[in-house]
């Protein structure tokens, strides 16, 4: 492709924008909206004088994110991150251990492994999904794992292999139930890495309802926003019990007297970011059904300009949280990406690959194909659900 075609085809792009855009000279990539309640509920905090980690927004909030993701129990977090760590800790990862990912990722996934003192090792993606691959998921394990009464063991390194840790990329599900049976086989925790996939499903089963842990990033650029937040969910009244202890610094109540009966983590969300992210989930339906209109917009339109939208994976329910086209090669997603937000509309680059990060290039990995062509070939463009 003549990079005069890219041109064209990045000033097409800007002409279809600029129908839906009411003329603003910044197009991003995302922008929450606020037509509901969210005043109202902020300024109830505010006059409660309850603005911290008590108030009746956080229950109300982690009630409506349980029913939404077809989950028993879920417990608010300030981020996503937070709720990883905890996921991590609680699932038994200890210092030395391994816990199994994905390098095409954002960060906050092997951060959290390494907050644990443990080690990422990065598999393979569909194409499709973005999401790991249970082929080479199975491959890894089949070369590397070896299978002990107390769990599976890598060959190589001689460490635990203690959780396996997917993420379903910009809101697409991977396939999480052949996963699911892969780690059930080598006795490895499941945690679904959900942050992205709230309200999504595949084969009919919420994201965040599989995993023995999960958990949701409610960022202000996610589907719906608590402005800073996150949830840990879990069918499990136990796990539940002994992530809110965690996540509410390990403190025990006693008459007058608190007491801290281990280290625990200041991780609750405030009571006014579960009001802010209470009012958005009253209107989530409404946000979903604009984010879809946009897609199809995408659809019906992109493909006469030359621009090949990705696809909505085989078994998905989709959230259509953030919507991406997919290039040749490297020089023409670098074409247009330049073009594109010398323009004003700010278009991105799939993740660099976690690996390529200099705290995560000694890590284990496999081929890493799929992965590596989706870095060069994929461009992330505006999923504002304003548009």
């Amino acid at each position: 492709m003549k990079k005069c075609n890219i041109h064209k085809r990045s000033n097409d792009f800007n002409s279809l924008l600029a129908k839906i855009t009411k003329g603003n000279e910044v197009v991003n990539l995302h922008s929450p909206v606020f037509f509901g309640n969210e005043k109202k509920y902020l300024n109830e905090c505010v006059d409660s004088t309850y603005v911290s980690s008590k108030g009746r927004f956080i229950e109300l909030f982690e009630n409506k994110v349980s029913k939404l993701s077809d989950t028993k129990y879920n417990v608010a977090m300030v981020n996503g991150t937070s709720a990883l760590h905890l996921a991590l800790i609680i699932t038994g990862v200890k210092p030395g251990d391994e816990v199994i990912t994905q390098a095409l990722s954002f960060v906050a996934t092997s951060n959290a492994i390494v907050y644990c003192n443990a080690s990422p090792i990065y598999i393979d993606v569909d194409i499709s999904t973005m999401g790991m691959s249970p082929e080479h998921l199975n491959n890894f394990l089949n070369e590397y794992g070896e299978l002990k009464e107390n769990g599976t063991y890598n060959k190589l390194t001689g460490k635990k292999i203690s959780a396996c840790l997917p993420m379903h990329t910009f809101g697409f599900m991977c396939r999480i139930d052949e996963i699911a049976k892969i780690c059930k086989k080598w006795k490895i925790s499941l945690i679904e890495d959900s942050a992205e996939a709230f309200s999504s499903s595949y084969k009919n089963v919420s994201a965040g309802s599989t995993g023995k842990i999960s958990t949701f990033s409610f960022n202000g650029n996610k589907i719906i926003t608590s402005g800073g937040g996150g949830s840990l969910t879990s069918n499990s009244k136990s796990i539940y019990i002994r992530a809110k202890h965690l996540a509410s610094t390990a403190k025990v109540s006693k008459n007058w007297e608190f007491i801290h009966n281990e280290s625990g983590f200041n991780y609750r969300m405030p009571n006014l970011n579960a009001a802010l992210g209470l009012a958005q989930l009253e209107n989530f339906d409404r946000i979903k059904e604009n984010k879809k209109k946009l897609y199809n917009f995408y659809k019906d339109n992109l493909k006469e300009i030359g621009l090949n939208l990705k696809e909505i994976p085989k078994n998905n329910d989709w959230n259509y949280w953030l919507m991406s086209i997919s290039f040749e090669n490297k020089k023409e997603r670098d074409l247009f990406l330049r073009h594109t937000n010398s323009k004003g509309l700010l278009t991105r680059p799939i993740w660099k690959l976690l690996y390529k990060l200099p705290m995560f290039n000694n890590y284990q990995r496999d081929s890493q194909r799929n992965a590596e062509f989706l870095e060069k070939t994929i461009v992330n463009i505006p999923s504002n659900v304003q548009l």
